[in-house]
């Protein structure tokens, strides 16, 4: 049971639209978004695309109005009912495919959803993921939970200083404000689930997202019940404190179960995406011995339905925790479970590292039947980082298979394109996105055509640029120089790359610059400039990130650039959206071997962005020799002491003798011909296999399906 949506006020007639409101289902359809882009397009911009906000604000006259302007009300009830049909539709691809195989829903675990930017409860590219899980998983027919945190102060806000410093910014996220619902009991009451913490009880409030036809439950610790230190345990994501990381992934794995079960929720499958979730299975393997079973066969029955993730490529990337954090926290857990202290630190032992910790990747592989690493390449290293957890077996042999990640696609498809694939690819599109063939159409639409769009999608970036520098010069706090850095001298004919990701020293965000003289011709040149947009956050606690985000900051404020040199403050979903769509050429540097994917990347080339990126992660797959540019040699480099020094004199080399050229050669319509060639290329071979239909049609197919049909356990 849920508590009603808050109290809005509205007109008969178009009632439903906060029903609407109440359902990411809105963010990823067009008709929908446009509908309350009408309603009134004033506070739609300022309520940052909120229509729950929006909704709030509206004055009630408006409302009466746009309840009897035929317009309106028929785009409304056209909206509606498409509504009505998708969450009443049965006919789904998994119904089609697998009927009556998956009649209880698949439990899917994560650290953090990116739903839209109207819920921030985020930080980067494992949430981003996650969220177009959902909304894919809602899309095919998939029964659906996802279980994470509510943070109410979910990730920072960034401003930079004039001296290039980033600073972060907390803000409290207004619940009223947001698309979220109360979980209530049987009685009406708040839904609470306990948990011990060491020597106390912490109590857990619930509040549930509707997500299309998926559901989407996030933790909050933040109630009355609480004392105020265990109110704020949920309030961040990623703290560093160790003490209250194991808290908060107690309060999600051991408390996410439970919320399961008092929802009467009874997944199939049990789904942990990276270590943070592990818990999860702990949870699960002491029910099972709660139920009467030893040890070992409480574990072979979890280890039966569990699905484990892991993304990150780097050992430093996961979470370990000392022995003792473990025993304060898990001491009087495993006497309740009836096993000793080396059975249960046994379960996550790293092998391999012999550093003595409790290592949750490590606990996430040994509960899981299946496990899989997000690309052809991580699947390799991913073998070698967790060898040691099967010591036995060579490293080929290691248990871990891939699936590459996708990216989905409705979500970061710009409105300018679909109206062109509506037009040349057939008004079902959608439907039919991850079949290769129905792309082929892209190569129907007239080159003018097509470059009008895509110089439509970059004014709409500077725009948006412009707009955020506008703001932030209103609230004060920066210097009118600081205008330039935020791209007020940027044009939509420039051809425009773009550096958009986390700023940490393995991206290598300052490659660019290794040869300054050389980068300030080609950016500088009169007939065929060159600008350059970076955009990305440093973890708050990274002095080193932060110094790199400072040094390019301050090399970008050179006069002899020009001006060509912008940064983008505060990256988050909403301007996501016009960089991926409005950037010409999308720009990847991490060393080799330590990206296990990337999807940014994916959502550019299908709005026809071209790539240049070292053949790591999901490039390395992608990437066909027609469809964007390679930098440098391939993994076999990983390491060199020359990576550096060697990629940077491939990027100078590409762009003066291949990238730039190609742009700038038109026809006498101003048309570059060969340009759109490329770009055609890009979004035909990217987007049907680099779509989260794909991903998760895979991930059926491969591992619930498998998974649920030799179920050895009731």
């Amino acid at each position: 049971m849920m508590s009603n949506e808050r109290d809005l006020v509205l007109p008969p007639r178009i009632e439903r639209l906060g029903e609407l409101a109440y359902n990411m289902w809105w963010s990823w359809h067009p008709k929908a978004r446009e509908l309350f882009r009408r309603l009134d397009y004033q506070l739609w911009r300022l309520s940052v695309h909120n229509p729950v906000r929006q909704l709030q604000q509206i004055k009630y006259y408006r409302l009466e109005e746009d309840a009897v302007d035929p317009e309106f009300i028929g785009l409304y009830d056209s909206v509606m009912a498409d509504f009505d049909a998708y969450l009443s539709n049965s006919e789904t691809w998994l119904s089609s495919k697998y009927p009556g195989r998956l009649n209880r829903p698949i439990a899917f675990f994560s650290a953090e959803f990116a739903i839209h930017n109207s819920l921030p409860i985020y930080a980067g590219g494992l949430g981003v993921l996650a969220g177009d899980i959902c909304k894919e998983a809602s899309d095919v027919g998939l029964p659906f939970i996802g279980v994470g945190f509510m943070y109410p102060h979910g990730y920072f806000h960034q401003h930079v200083s004039a001296d290039g410093w980033q600073e972060e910014i907390y803000t409290q996220l207004n619940f009223d404000e947001t698309p979220i619902s109360r979980v209530l009991n049987a009685e009406g009451n708040p839904l609470v689930a306990k948990i011990n913490l060491g020597e106390r009880d912490v109590s857990i409030g619930v509040w549930r997202v509707n997500v299309g036809r998926a559901e989407l439950y996030l933790l909050d610790t933040d109630i009355d019940e609480n004392i105020p230190s265990d109110r704020s345990l949920a309030s961040h994501l990623y703290v560093d404190d160790p003490d209250i990381r194991i808290q908060q992934e107690i309060i999600l794995g051991i408390g996410g179960v439970r919320v399961l079960r008092l929802l009467g929720k009874e997944p199939v499958i049990w789904h942990g995406n990276e270590g943070h979730v592990a818990f999860m299975m702990i949870e699960r393997v002491k029910e099972e011995m709660e139920r009467g079973h030893v040890f070992d066969e409480a574990v072979k029955r979890v280890r039966s339905n569990t699905v484990f993730t892991t993304h990150t490529p780097v050992p430093a990337g996961h979470d370990v925790f000392s022995i003792q954090l473990v025993e304060k926290y898990f001491g009087s857990y495993w006497n309740q479970m009836g096993i000793d202290k080396d059975e249960f630190i046994n379960l996550g032992k790293d092998d391999g590292a012999g550093n003595g910790k409790f290592n949750m990747t490590a606990l996430g592989l040994r509960l899981a039947l299946t496990r899989n690493g997000v690309s052809v390449l991580h699947r390799g290293v991913a073998r070698r980082m967790w060898c040691g957890v099967w010591p036995d077996l060579n490293e080929d042999e290691v248990p871990i298979l891939h699936i590459t990640n996708g990216v989905h696609l409705p979500t970061w498809i710009a409105p300018e394109l679909v109206r062109l694939y509506d037009k040349y690819l057939g008004e079902d599109w959608v439907r039919k996105h991850d079949d290769p063939e129905m792309w082929k159409g892209v190569w129907d639409i007239p080159d003018e055509e097509f470059w009008f769009a895509r110089k439509a999608l970059t004014t709409k970036l500077m725009g948006a640029m412009r707009g955020r520098a506008q703001e932030r010069l209103v609230e004060g706090g920066i210097e009118a120089r600081q205008l330039l850095f935020m791209g007020s001298l940027l044009h939509p004919e420039v051809l425009t790359i773009g550096f958009v990701r986390r700023f940490t020293e393995y991206k290598r965000p300052d490659i660019l610059f290794r040869d300054l003289e050389r980068l300030k011709r080609i950016v500088s040149d009169y007939w065929r400039p060159v600008q350059i947009i970076f955009a990305g956050k440093s973890h708050p606690n990274d002095s080193d990130a932060k110094r790199l985000l400072q040094y390019v900051y301050g090399l970008a404020s050179d006069r002899d650039f020009q001006g060509r040199i912008a940064f983008v403050e505060d990256y988050d979903m909403h301007i996501a959206h016009y960089l991926v769509q409005g950037i010409d050429v999308w720009l990847n540097t991490p060393r080799r071997l330590r990206e296990a994917c990337g999807t940014s990347g994916m959502k550019a080339a299908m709005n026809g962005s071209l790539h240049l990126s070292v053949r790591d992660g999901w490039w390395h797959e992608g990437f066909n020799g027609k469809n964007g540019w390679t930098i440098g040699g391939g993994p076999e480099m990983a390491g060199a002491e020359d990576e550096d020094s060697e990629d940077a004199d491939d990027i100078y080399r590409l762009l003066e003798d291949e990238i730039v050229p190609l742009y700038y050669e038109r026809d006498r319509h101003g048309i570059p011909h060969g340009w759109v060639e490329k770009c055609k290329e890009s979004i035909s071979s990217v987007a049907p296999y680099y779509c989260g239909r794909r991903m998760l049609k895979e991930y059926t197919d491969r591992i619930y399906i498998p998974t649920a049909i030799s179920q050895p356990y009731d």
